[in-house]
């Protein structure tokens, strides 16, 4: 963190070394959870009118490779467009 005062830093990472093994990992879902909304967000605000699964199947474009894409849904983001 080279924007962060180092004694901050210092805090935070004493924070997480106190959490338990399942305090960690529920952090760490809820920030998944929080960049897979604001992603959702982003493609919605750049695909208006899309309906939930084209707003997942592009959200899935941005980590899925294209032929599984293609083989699992049916819906190739060359031909729709990406994310």
């Amino acid at each position: 963190m080279q924007d962060t005062d180092p004694a901050v830093e210092r805090l935070i990472l004493d924070g997480y070394r106190r959490m338990s093994g399942e305090e960690r990992l529920a952090r760490a879902l809820a920030l998944g959870d929080a960049v897979r909304r604001v992603s959702l967000a982003g493609i919605r605000a750049r695909h208006p009118g899309i309906s939930e699964r084209e707003a997942l199947l592009r959200l899935a474009s941005l980590t899925m490779d294209r032929q599984t894409l293609v083989r699992a849904s049916g819906w190739d983001p060359e031909e729709q467009g990406y994310g």
